[in-house]
């Protein structure tokens, strides 16, 4: 059980306010540097961990303790867990490739982090995963907890290996006495702990929108989320999560078209976008398996492709979650964007298929073959432009 927690009536956790000493890997990315200042704040003694000083700079001036160890590395876990009551294991690998770092990281560290949990008797493990591991929803349904996972699916390698350490960590809690409660967080924006960083994958959407570098996006859907809310799901699910359940923290169902012409609108520009049908998977599948080039990314195009609408009904019910407005969420990430474009942090980037293609769509906004495509909406029965 969470330290300081005693049993309701109802046999859920209810929080104390004793600080305690918490562990949490993974702490210089996106998600865990806002788990980290949200623990700190909380007055928490702060333990984390990690394998490349320079980038303790990204957490600022929160007071914590920072020990060097690899999550692959069970001495090293040990002795960064020694003495904590729990532990966020945050750290992951977002990526395809290379597959065997994929598999190694997100799939196997789970397991250490647990059993090293254990050997320090270290009572509670919070294990971010992704809804990535509960697989997309079928048709245009929103999926939960309950649905099943079926792996090797189109570009799923990372799907794959996080819904596997999933599994690996909760077998390990439930042999070695620990508890594991994971969480599962969808396509998160926002703004980092270090506002000068440049982010990560989900937020360089919003700046390449901005600066003109994404040509097309596929008519599919996602679910988005604030890492502020993503962050306190997580120190929610370690006061009132249950041992062994998975809680979806995610925030509004959307498409790709939507989502775009939010920003579009919120930052007040224009960017034609070309909107791909889902049919493209197809065609992204052949083109990752011939290895051959494009302006985006094929597992980009076959993840965008699926239908990643989720309810968090379960978190909101039994972790007491709650989200911010959507509105809120892509007017600070679209601020925040803006302030690194004018910063300079993306000058001098070299030309990319990405800024190719982009640009090629304007010229073709240019020259009114952009208007040409939202006139044939009506009779594709979909939309064919976004972003403005």
């Amino acid at each position: 059980m969470y330290a300081g927690q005693e049993k309701s009536g109802e046999g859920a956790p209810t929080a104390r306010t004793a600080a305690q000493t918490v562990c949490v890997t993974g702490a210089t990315g996106f998600v865990g540097g806002h788990v980290a200042r949200l623990l700190a704040e909380a007055g928490d003694s702060v333990r984390v961990t990690y394998r490349d000083s320079a980038r303790l700079g990204r957490l600022g001036e929160l007071e914590v303790e920072p020990v060097k160890a690899d999550v692959l590395d069970r001495a090293a876990m040990r002795r960064a867990l020694r003495g904590c009551q729990v532990a966020f294991h945050t750290a992951g690998f977002v990526n395809s490739r290379p597959a065997e770092r994929v598999w190694r990281v997100n799939a196997l560290a789970p397991r250490v982090v647990v059993e090293a949990a254990a050997a320090e008797g270290v009572e509670r493990v919070v294990l971010t995963s992704t809804v990535a591991a509960i697989g997309t929803a079928p048709g245009d349904d929103v999926a939960d907890e309950t649905h099943v996972y079926r792996a090797g699916g189109p570009g799923m390698v990372y799907a794959d290996s996080k819904h596997e350490g999933e599994q690996e960590a909760m077998a390990a809690g439930a042999r070695l006495g620990v508890d594991v409660v994971v969480v599962n967080p969808s396509y998160v924006l926002g703004v980092p702990v270090d506002r000068t960083q440049p982010g990560e994958t989900s937020t360089r959407t919003v700046a390449n929108f901005l600066l003109g570098r994404l040509p097309a996006i596929v008519d599919g859907a996602t679910n988005i989320v604030d890492v502020g809310d993503v962050a306190t799901g997580h120190v929610l699910a370690a006061k009132r999560g249950k041992p062994g359940e998975r809680y979806i923290l995610g925030g509004y169902n959307v498409t790709w078209v939507d989502l775009i012409d939010r920003i579009a609108r919120i930052a007040g520009v224009s960017q034609p976008l070309l909107v791909l049908p889902r049919d493209v998977a197809t065609l992204a599948r052949l083109q990752d398996e011939l290895r051959l080039p494009g302006p985006i990314a094929p597992e980009a195009l076959l993840l965008m492709a699926q239908n990643w609408r989720y309810s968090s009904r379960k978190a909101k019910k039994e972790l007491g979650y709650r989200t911010r407005p959507l509105e809120k969420t892509l007017g600070e990430t679209v601020a925040w964007s803006r302030e690194l474009i004018d910063a300079g942090v993306f000058r001098g980037r070299r030309m990319s298929a990405l800024s190719i293609g982009a640009a090629g769509m304007r010229a073709a906004e240019r020259l009114g073959l952009a208007a040409g495509l939202r006139m044939a909406e009506r009779y594709a029965g979909r939309r064919l432009v976004a972003g403005q």
